[in-house]
């Protein structure tokens, strides 16, 4: 197994990964017309390249181009790339083994899993035709922290993360050597999951405000008489806060890092735990992953203007629910062995959305939706027709996206930002990759933009407009190889005019704040 000190050896290199130690021995390599000989200490050997310190400092060889002789030539032959994942056991046991098991089957490959221990999987990826070892995956399954801890120390070369890496982790990433882990590359959303409030279906209460789940957990709202017909105590369940998932869904709703849940909070360690002994408690509440709530009934969410959100698979992928989860891979900026980087691109493969789809969770396909399929948005717009936003305005608006659909692709800043937040900076690439593989050619792409409704309704416009135009400068950058003289894409914006959320809370103008794509 590959968890070993590599640190020592490897903390200064910032583009090869440990992904075979070969112990520094003498090596002399040689070109295939022998003019160019290259003698020194082998470092290190990917499948692919060689690590050699020579005279001239370390260099990196071809070796498909090179003979090797020498004691600390590798065995070639032999060569088996071992790739170590680390961080959130959610996405270690359920998602990645649907996925690797899935990659191995369409690369004619067995998959042999073993299990050493509770926390730790292990994949043998096997030839089908030869037998022979083609890869090892490892998957230490604990936290994001100790994921990211893994990695900063040379033990893990992916990092599985429930949430973003932090300002402080990005800082010592990038003083081993790691690059910046939140450039374009280092961190990518494999797949979207949803925090949702759950009750038990003897509960009566059907919709609950981002407000009200927050006083809950914070231990200012204590009784369903509050929210619904019945006097009882409320008794809040949720993650245990000591691991990933019961920290971050603490932060996400309570907006702070500092957050402490309720003192009468009960605690579970797993989400299938969770949502079951949610789903028997009549007066419990619990905070869950939608992909484990069982048998217990999801809240809609809803606020004082009236608007309501679920936490269907479209509201997830579009971001326009508040509290979609991504899933991550952080991957630092050094080389992986090939077949961990096919791995990769399999994951962003139709095939691979399929998979994550089966396994529970969303997907990132994007799906196309045509304005009949969306009437909750256009009452949202005519509900705030007024003396700012005419309804001659909105009429203009839904005459100008009739006969086109909406992509599921969206785009959100952070808060108090220009910068994209990681789910957007992700289907950036993503959308990237499908104009250059000519998805939408000779059709019509808009980026949309679309405002909150605080402040001045021209103002507002303005500013939805300027969004969509970093957005779209942002896809046609990432989209090296495209042929946009294939496609017409075009940049619009109609401000407040179609809120998905109340304006009355920051989550909801967050939710507001967004640049959608419209195609025809």
């Amino acid at each position: 197994m590959k968890r070993i000190l590599c640190a020592a050896f490897f903390a200064a290199l910032a583009l090869f990964s440990c992904v075979q130690i070969v112990w520094a021995q003498d090596v002399l390599l040689t070109s295939r017309d022998g003019t160019v000989e290259i003698s020194g200490t082998l470092l290190g050997f990917d499948g692919e390249l060689y690590r050699v310190q020579t005279d001239y400092g370390e260099l990196t060889i071809e070796g498909a181009g090179v003979d090797c002789e020498g004691p600390g030539c590798p065995n070639l032959g032999a060569f088996v790339a071992e790739i170590d994942l680390s961080g959130a056991a959610e996405m270690g046991r359920d998602l990645l083994p649907a996925l690797i098991e899935a990659f191995a089957f369409e690369n004619n490959m067995k998959a042999q899993r073993t299990e050493p221990s509770p926390t730790e999987t292990t994949y043998t990826l096997l030839s089908r035709d030869t037998g022979k070892t083609q890869a090892i995956i490892y998957l230490h399954l604990s936290t994001s922290d100790e994921g990211f801890a893994d990695l900063l120390t040379d033990q893990a070369d992916i990092v599985m993360s429930l949430r973003e890496i932090t300002s402080h982790e990005r800082k010592l990433a990038r003083e081993a050597g790691m690059g910046d882990m939140t450039s374009q590359g280092r961190a990518r959303v494999l797949a979207l999951d949803a925090l949702v409030a759950i009750v038990s279906n003897q509960n009566p209460v059907n919709q609950i405000s981002l407000t009200q789940l927050a006083q809950i957990f914070s231990g200012d709202l204590d009784d369903w008489e509050e929210l619904g017909p019945q006097k009882a105590e409320i008794t809040p369940y949720m993650r245990d806060v000591e691991v990933g998932p019961g920290r971050a869904a603490l932060q996400r709703l309570l907006r702070s890092d500092l957050a402490k849940p309720a003192p009468e909070t009960h605690f579970a360690t797993q989400g299938i735990e969770l949502a079951t002994r949610v789903s028997v408690d009549p007066f419990g509440i619990g905070l869950a992953s939608r992909a484990t709530t069982v048998d217990a009934k999801i809240l809609t969410l809803s606020g004082s203007c009236e608007r309501s959100l679920r936490a269907t698979r479209r509201n997830i992928k579009t971001e326009d629910y508040p509290l979609t989860a991504p899933m991550f891979l952080y991957l630092p900026a050094r080389r992986l062995p090939k077949i961990a980087r096919d791995f990769l691109s399999y994951t962003r493969s139709p095939a691979a959305q399929l998979v994550i789809r089966r396994a529970g969770f969303v997907d990132q396909a994007p799906e196309e939706i045509s304005l009949d399929y969306q009437g909750d948005r256009v009452a949202n717009a005519i509900s705030v027709a007024g003396d700012e936003l005419p309804l001659e305005n909105l009429q203009t608006m839904l005459s100008e996206l009739r006969g086109m659909k909406r992509l599921t692709t969206s785009f959100r800043f952070e808060a108090g930002s220009i910068r994209l937040d990681a789910q957007s900076r992700s289907n950036v690439a993503q959308l990237a990759r499908a104009l250059e593989a000519g998805r939408y050619d000779g059709r019509s792409l808009v980026f949309i933009g679309f405002s909150d409704g605080e402040g001045a309704a021209a103002a507002n416009l303005e500013i939805s407009k300027r969004r969509a135009e970093v957005v779209k400068n942002a896809v046609v950058k990432a989209s090296e190889s495209a042929d946009f003289t294939q496609m017409d894409i075009g940049v619009n914006a109609y401000g407040e005019s179609m809120p998905m959320a109340c304006d009355d809370t920051e989550w909801g103008r967050q939710v507001n704040r967004r640049v959608e794509v419209w195609v025809r």
